[in-house]
C-alpha cells in the first residue's frame, strides 16, 4: 500500500451556516450539497480553486456523534492548507475581523497563516514565494 496523498478532511459542526460562511469568505472555498446524500443527512463539500472537495462538512448529530460534543478536534492540532496571496488573505482576515498570527519563518520562503475556524479547529494556511 501506499499514500497518494490526502483524500479530505471531515469536520462536524453544530454550525454548518457560520462554518461554511468562514471557508468560503475567508478562503474563497466553495460549498456544495454532498451528492445523493442519505434523508437527513446535512452536509457540505468545500471544494478547493481547482474544484476538488477537499473539506467535508458535517452536521452534529448527536446519535451519530454521541451525546456530548467535545471540544476542539482531540489529537488533531491543526490543518495545514497550500494556499496562495499571502498578503490578501491578512486583509481578508482584517476586513472579516477574524484573528490571525502569521509565522515568517526564519529558513526558507515559506510565510504561515494561523487561524481557528468557528469548531475551533486551527488552520495552517501556507504560502510559498508569496
Amino acid at each position: 500500500m501506499q499514500v497518494n496523498g490526502l483524500n479530505h478532511i471531515n469536520i462536524v459542526t453544530a454550525d454548518m451556516a457560520g462554518t461554511v460562511e468562514f471557508y468560503e469568505s475567508l478562503l474563497g472555498m466553495k460549498a456544495e450539497r454532498i451528492p445523493m446524500a442519505p434523508a437527513g443527512f446535512d452536509g457540505r463539500w468545500l471544494l478547493d480553486s481547482q474544484g476538488q472537495p477537499i473539506i467535508h462538512v458535517q452536521a452534529y448529530d448527536p446519535g451519530r456523534h454521541g451525546a456530548e460534543r467535545g471540544g476542539p478536534t482531540g489529537t488533531i492540532d491543526h490543518i495545514a492548507l497550500t494556499c496562495a496571496d499571502f498578503a490578501g488573505t491578512r486583509r481578508r482576515c482584517e476586513e472579516l475581523g477574524i484573528a490571525y498570527r502569521v509565522n515568517d519563518r526564519q529558513f526558507g520562503d515559506l510565510r504561515q497563516v494561523f487561524v481557528t475556524d468557528p469548531n475551533d479547529i486551527r488552520l495552517e494556511l501556507n504560502f510559498a514565494g508569496d
